[in-house]
């Protein structure tokens, strides 16, 4: 369990402050939440610090120049084109 507790008078500050309804049931359940997700941050205290940085190794293929579609090729199964452009719908 964390040492540092949610209580459901806590829930409701931020339910206030979240401008959010909540009744003495739901403040229970969550204050029991809360403190399930302050025990996963505990685990977090658990993982060792790494004391370098990664060798990080780019992955990613250069570039490579090729020749690309023509103006026509690339209009050819376009549903509208005017004066050399695509045509989409009005947008109103």
């Amino acid at each position: 369990m964390s040492d540092t507790s949610a209580t459901p008078d806590d829930v409701r500050h931020v339910a206030d402050l979240a401008r959010v309804d909540l009744d003495e049931d739901e403040a229970d359940e969550f204050a029991a939440q809360f403190a399930d997700i302050l025990d996963y941050f505990d685990a977090l205290d658990e993982v060792p610090e790494v004391d370098h940085e990664a060798d990080l190794v780019n992955v990613m293929r250069p570039d490579e120049e090729r020749e690309c579609l023509s103006h026509e090729d690339a209009l050819r199964n376009a549903e509208a084109t005017e004066d050399g452009y695509f045509k989409g719908p009005n947008v109103s």
